[in-house]
């Protein structure tokens, strides 16, 4: 790989980025730990009836998780604000989108994809019917990249204010209510036995939708930030 070109810019920060992660891995598992919990205290609020408990199980397993992906959404970019990197990519003559779309790949990976992977355990622990289990997995992969790119935005806005972390929440929350409203919908009506396809459908829509243009908002509103 030729040394200075953009590829190999890229491939040295996701390289730096898991490094870092590894290295603070201990915060990486909080989400988790957190969805975790969330869930195991339904069963305590609402009693251990079944059939009660898994008609809410997939609702309360998207709002869990995507909660849980909101909690370290505000580190996206503040390590890098911090240390002085975020000016150097912004400084950079690479594309600030494609180095952008990197660091957003990256809390994807470290983040959101173990969530996902232990959502299955998550949906026993609620009773959630064994053939919704792949409806909920396919909106969660739907879904939660959505948190991630739609709150790069929103976190490139607020990089350089302090405690900036509950007016992220507010911005955030919003404009993620209808992947949990699509998602959710889905494993509803895969419950029910009726069509679900349409909902899985718009999420994939949205998905690629924000894939062209987040990356792209978020390095206009870092710079704004930052300038």
């Amino acid at each position: 790989m030729k040394p200075g070109t953009t590829r190999a810019a890229c491939v040295a920060l996701l390289r730096r980025d898991l490094t870092l992660i590894w290295r603070r891995r201990g915060d990486a598992l909080n989400p988790l730990l957190f969805s975790i919990i969330v869930v195991a205290l339904f069963p305590f609020a609402l009693g251990p009836e079944q059939a009660t408990l898994a008609r809410i199980a997939a609702g309360t397993i998207f709002v869990a998780l995507l909660l849980a992906s909101l909690l370290s959404l505000d580190m996206l970019f503040r390590s890098d604000l911090e240390d002085g990197s975020l000016e150097q990519l912004v400084l950079s003559p690479h594309p600030l989108s494609l180095l952008l779309a990197c660091k957003i790949a990256i809390h994807w990976l470290t983040t959101t994809l173990p969530l996902i992977v232990i959502a299955p355990l998550l949906a026993q622990m609620l009773y959630l019917p064994d053939t919704v289990l792949p409806v909920l997995l396919i909106a969660l992969a739907l879904a939660t990249p959505l948190l991630s790119l739609i709150g790069s935005v929103c976190v490139a806005l607020t990089v350089g204010m302090r405690r900036s972390g509950m007016l992220l929440t507010l911005l955030v929350l919003p404009l993620i209510v209808p992947a949990l409203i699509f998602g959710a919908g889905a494993c509803n009506a895969a419950q029910a036995g009726l069509p679900f396809t349409a909902p899985l459908l718009w999420l994939g829509a949205w998905l690629v939708l924000a894939l062209v243009l987040a990356p792209l908002a978020a390095a206009a509103a870092l710079k704004i930030s930052l300038t």
